[in-house]
């Protein structure tokens, strides 16, 4: 039976900025600000009421609050981070952004749809996928899909993932799950090994380049180090760094400066530019 729970205040739990800085791709919300998505094959309902967050759903409370990593001091780590005036607008900017902690194999996967992609269109892909070939899980009498796991996409026929219009993309998904279903892309163990050889071993696969690796390393595997650099980060780096900077002296929390930057960096372009690739 679903049940209503208290998540964090507003404050500690941005959900909009959470949702919207580029991580995730399975949550959409109403005109009324609540958000609507599935994760780990739960479906909920997420939204903010007098600077409170709530999520109604069936899973247990656990789940969620290891999803959006809520046992973290986000706000003490962010003080800690030493990058000058620019990064300190951005934090300030970005306050409530949390790292969400998803399943490792729907990361891989989501991100290799994301290469040279914008988001609107990487949500539909990902929608289309698991509309096509996960399960239909019924929440609030609304039908929502699992994410199919490695081993069915393995399964299917050549020519299957056409129905995804994801182009040059579709080999690499089928790579990637072939690898994952055989046991030679043992996801779970690259979670407690070195944020670095996690990094090597996905750029081992097929269409896997450091930009994927490290958003699957950061956002799959929890390798908070890790610093994707996209063509956003690229252009905050070098309009608002030295040219010497090395994200590496953000230390063990490196990502989630790397998220506050994006979300800054995003938000704040001109409006023609929003819908560039991530």
């Amino acid at each position: 039976m679903a049940e209503t729970i208290h998540l964090a205040s507003a404050r500690e739990l941005d959900i909009e900025k959470t949702f919207e800085c580029g991580q995730c791709f399975r949550w959409n919300a109403d005109e009324s600000g609540v958000y609507r998505g599935i994760a780990f094959g739960y479906p909920a309902r997420v939204w903010t009421e007098n600077g409170e967050v709530y999520l109604c759903s069936d899973a247990p409370e656990a789940l969620w609050r290891g999803y959006f990593d809520l046992d973290r001091d986000y706000a003490g780590i962010s003080a800690g981070f030493q990058g000058g005036e620019y990064l300190d607008t951005c934090i300030a900017y970005g306050h409530g952004i949390r790292i969400l902690r998803q399943e490792p194999w729907e990361t891989l996967c989501s991100f290799i749809i994301s290469q040279c992609n914008n988001i609107s269109r990487i949500k539909g892909i990902v929608e289309r996928l698991c509309e096509s070939f996960g399960e239909p899980v019924g929440f609030e009498g609304v039908s929502y899909y699992t994410f199919p796991s490695a081993q069915r996409i393995a399964a299917l026929e050549p020519g299957a993932l056409d129905v995804l219009r994801c182009g040059y993309r579709a080999p690499y998904i089928m790579s990637a799950a072939q690898a994952v279903a055989d046991g030679s892309l043992d996801l779970d163990a690259l979670i407690s090994c070195d944020c670095v050889s996690a990094r090597a071993r996905l750029m081992r696969e097929q269409g896997i380049g450091p930009k994927v690796a490290n958003c699957v390393v950061l956002f799959g595997l929890y390798h908070l180090e890790a610093f994707p650099i996209d063509v956003w980060i690229r252009r905050a780096l070098r309009e608002n760094f030295p040219k010497d900077f090395d994200p590496a002296t953000l230390g063990e929390y490196a990502g989630l400066a790397q998220q506050y930057i994006f979300y800054y960096a995003r938000s704040t372009a001109n409006k023609v530019n929003l819908g560039y690739t991530i």
